[in-house]
């Protein structure tokens, strides 16, 4: 469980770096929110499904 927990702070970084930058896109273009917003949701969803195959993972192997 230690593992999994260390290979958790990937995934976590990767979804605080796409909402970060889905922020930044909508502070510099107002009207571009409803595009950038589903590619944020995609690229969210994407980087939590490494973390859900991770704990799959941690738990066959242990």
């Amino acid at each position: 469980m230690i593992g999994y927990g260390l290979a958790a702070i990937g995934p976590g970084i990767g979804i605080g770096l796409i909402f970060a930058a889905y922020i930044s896109g909508v502070a510099r273009q107002p009207e571009a929110q409803s595009r950038l917003q589903s590619i944020a949701i995609l690229g969210f969803a994407l980087a939590e499904a490494l973390a859900i195959i991770g704990i799959a993972l941690a738990f066959v192997l242990s």
